[in-house]
C-alpha cells in the first residue's frame, strides 16, 4: 500500500501552511482535496494558496477546471489516485491537503466508490421535482432521515448531491454512507490522517469572519462578478461555492452588498460545523490544537514522521 500523509481541518485552521512545511519535511508533493478550488479563476473565495505560499512544494489539482466542468468525488479519486500514485513512484511523499471530507475518505479508505453506479435517471428526475415543489430543505431533511452522514456532509441548497445520495438509497437499498464503508476496504493508499481543530468555537468563527473581509480587501467582489458574467451561477457544481453564490443575489440588484458579504460569514461558518461533524467520525485522525503555534508543527512532523518509518 501506498503511504499517504493527509492533512484536513474545517475552513480557517490552517491546513495549506501545515501541508507545505510537512512536504518540505517529507520530500513531498500535495494534492489539493478542496472542491472548489479546482476551478480556474476561482482563487480569492477558495482561500487558494499562492505560489509564494507555496514555497516550491508542487502542488496539483488546483486550477485545472473550467467552471462549466462537473467536479464530484468519483472524479477526485480517479485523478487524485492516479497523481498519488505517481509521486510515490518518483520517490516522494503524496501530502493530500483540504477540507472537503468526503473527498479525503474517497481517496484514502472509506469512500472508494463510483458516482456514476447504481444510477437510475427517471428516480433522480422525480426527486429534483420534488425539490423544486416543496423546496431544498425538505429534500435534505429527507436524506438526513436514511443517510445523516451524507446530509451533514452535502449542503441542503446543492440540491443535485442531495438527489444522487437519496438516488443511491432508493436504488440499491443501502446508504452512500454504507457502500462508501464497504468500497474503502480496497483501498490502495495508506493514511496518516492530521486533523487541525480549534477546541474554541467561538474563536474559530472569529477567525472566518476575519478572513472573509480579508477577501473583500483582496478582491473578491470583482472576482465573483467576472465569474458570474461568465456564467458561474448556471454551472453545475462550481455555482455552489462559498463566496460566490451568496454574491448571485447581490450581483442582480436583489440585496446589498453588506448583506451578501453576511451571508458569506454565515454560510462559512455553518460548512465550518459541517466539516467539524464529518471529521468527527474519522476515528483514525491524529487531532492537533491548530492554535498551538510551532508546537502544531512539531507534534504532526513528529506523527508523521513514525508513520513514514513504520512505527506509526
Amino acid at each position: 500500500m501506498i503511504k499517504l500523509i493527509a492533512v484536513a481541518g474545517a475552513t480557517a485552521t490552517g491546513k495549506s501552511a501545515l501541508a507545505v512545511r510537512l512536504a518540505r519535511e517529507f520530500d513531498g508533493e500535495i494534492i489539493s482535496g478542496d472542491s472548489a478550488q479546482v476551478y480556474k479563476g476561482m482563487d480569492i473565495g477558495t482561500a487558494k494558496v499562492t505560489k509564494e505560499e507555496m514555497c516550491g512544494v508542487p502542488h496539483h489539482l488546483l486550477s485545472f477546471a473550467d467552471i462549466e466542468e462537473q467536479f464530484s468525488a468519483g472524479s477526485f479519486v480517479a485523478l487524485a489516485g492516479r497523481i498519488a500514485e505517481d509521486i510515490a513512484a518518483r520517490g516522494k511523499v503524496p501530502v493530500l491537503a483540504g477540507g472537503t471530507g468526503l473527498y479525503i475518505d474517497a481517496l484514502t479508505g472509506e469512500a472508494a466508490f463510483s458516482e456514476t453506479a447504481d444510477s437510475d435517471p427517471e428516480i433522480r428526475a422525480r426527486l429534483m421535482q420534488e425539490a423544486k415543489e416543496e423546496g431544498a430543505a425538505a429534500l435534505h431533511a429527507r436524506l438526513a432521515e436514511v443517510d445523516p452522514v451524507s446530509a451533514a456532509e452535502i449542503h441542503p441548497n446543492n440540491v443535485k448531491r442531495v438527489a444522487r445520495a437519496l438516488e443511491i438509497y432508493l436504488v440499491t437499498g443501502k446508504t452512500k454512507t454504507s457502500l462508501i464503508a464497504e468500497g474503502g476496504r480496497q483501498s490502495r493508499f495508506k493514511r496518516c490522517l492530521i486533523l487541525l481543530d480549534d477546541p474554541d468555537r467561538g474563536r474559530l468563527y472569529t477567525r472566518i469572519n476575519a478572513r472573509v473581509d480579508g477577501m473583500f480587501e483582496a478582491g473578491l467582489e470583482a472576482e465573483a462578478f467576472s465569474l458570474w458574467k461568465a456564467g458561474l451561477e448556471n454551472t453545475p457544481t462550481a455555482s455552489q461555492a462559498i463566496g460566490y453564490k451568496e454574491l448571485f443575489p447581490y450581483f442582480r440588484g436583489e440585496t446589498s452588498l453588506d448583506k451578501a458579504k453576511e451571508n458569506i460569514k454565515q454560510a462559512t461558518r455553518n460548512y465550518a460545523k459541517r466539516q467539524i461533524s464529518y471529521f468527527k467520525r474519522m476515528k483514525d485522525a491524529h487531532v492537533i490544537d491548530c492554535t498551538g503555534g510551532e508546537a502544531v508543527f512539531e507534534e504532526a512532523r513528529r506523527i508523521c514522521g513514525g508513520f513514514l518509518n513504520g512505527s506509526g
